[in-house]
Formats: C-alpha cells, sequence, structure tokens
C-alpha cells in the first residue's frame, strides 16, 4: 500500500496494530482524523493517555476501576457472599449485559496453560483463597465462570481442589456454553441461562 506521507503511514501502522483492524480499515480511521478538527484527535490522543496513565485496579476483585475498589465491589446492593470466578474483563461485561447475575467477581487474568508458560503463581489466585478466607460477610458460593476448554477445566479443577478446605460451595456454569466457546462472544441470552443453571463441583476425597 503506497501513502502519500510517511506520517499517514506511520499513523496507519500504529492504529492496525490494534485487535481486529486491517491497514486499510487504519487507513480510512487516520484520514477521518484528518477531516475532523485538530481538538478531535487531540482529543483521542488524551483519553488513551489518561487510560494508561490513571487506570487502577481494584483491590478485592482486580476489576479495572478508577479508585481502590470498582464499581461492583462497592456497591453494597451487590451480593458480596457470592463470587463468580472468570479470566478477564470482557468476561464480566458478558455476565453483566445478561442482567442475571448480582454478585461480585474475581478477575484470574488469565487461565493455567502450561504451553503458553501460564501456571497459577502467574494468576490471581492466591488473593481468591485469600477472600474466601478471609471476607466478612463470608463467602457462601464461588461460581467458576471460565471458558469450556481443556485449559479452562483445568483450570476450574485447580481451584476447587485450592478452595476444598474453605468449605466453601464451589459450582460452575451450566454448558448451555458451546464447547470451545469463549464467553465474551456468547450471546446473552445462552449465557444467562448458563448462570442461572450452574451446577455444583464435587471433588471426590
Amino acid at each position: 500500500m503506497q501513502f502519500p506521507s510517511r506520517l499517514i503511514e506511520n499513523a496507519v501502522e500504529e492504529v492496525s496494530k490494534l485487535p481486529g483492524i486491517g491497514k486499510k480499515t487504519a487507513l480510512r480511521l487516520v484520514l477521518h482524523l484528518l477531516k475532523n478538527e485538530v481538538s478531535v484527535s487531540e482529543s483521542l490522543a488524551d483519553s488513551i493517555t489518561n487510560l494508561r496513565r490513571d487506570i487502577q485496579y481494584c483491590e478485592n476483585c482486580h476489576n479495572i476501576s478508577d479508585g481502590p475498589q470498582c464499581n461492583i465491589c462497592a456497591n453494597p446492593r451487590r451480593d458480596h457472599q457470592l463470587i463468580c470466578v472468570v479470566a478477564d474483563l470482557p468476561d464480566v461485561l458478558a455476565i453483566e449485559n445478561t442482567g442475571q447475575y448480582s454478585g461480585c467477581y474475581h478477575i484470574l487474568g488469565g487461565i493455567i496453560s502450561p504451553i503458553d508458560g501460564i501456571g497459577p503463581d502467574e494468576l490471581n489466585i492466591n488473593s481468591l483463597i485469600d477472600r474466601v478466607a478471609c471476607s466478612e460477610p463470608k463467602v457462601n458460593e464461588i461460581i467458576l465462570a471460565l471458558n469450556p476448554t481443556m485449559e479452562g477445566d483445568t483450570t476450574a479443577f485447580y481451584l476447587t481442589k485450592k478452595l476444598q478446605p474453605h468449605q466453601v460451595k464451589v459450582s460452575a456454569i451450566a454448558r448451555g456454553v458451546p464447547i470451545g466457546a469463549e464467553l465474551e462472544y456468547t450471546d446473552e441470552i445462552t449465557l444467562g441461562n448458563s448462570i442461572l443453571r450452574r451446577r455444583i463441583i464435587e471433588v471426590e476425597h
């Protein structure tokens, strides 16, 4: 692709690094910014800079936040005795969009995947165990809402074993979510039904 300006070429290169955006789409976005007032580009640049500089993570659940606690953890109307464990932020957004869940969350920051070099120590597992062991009011149930993949099942099994000594009920979302699918791309009705029809996980002694 030929560019009339090195500045446009550099901008297209950077924009096309974003997921799902190819060179042609990046070029359209760059030209759109050129057609608008300078203030539009400056506002976009400022918002991205502020995002990277000022974003925080909730000290309870590791959700993205503007302060020490996210809006969900700070909401007294949420059920703080019910924690839904997810791999990452898009899963929280997907479940929230169902309108079927009123508890809190815990974001692991990924799933156990030896092939990718991700073990339990790279995830927010210890903080989950601490929440179950020390939180007031006491946590009654942990919902494991992880992708129905081999890695997701491995992570769910590991968490179930780690939580077993704390005598907390551990459940998993129903398999209404297709095998191999990702939560953030699952339709809201299917995901909502999976939350409502979750099952208890039992571990043999």
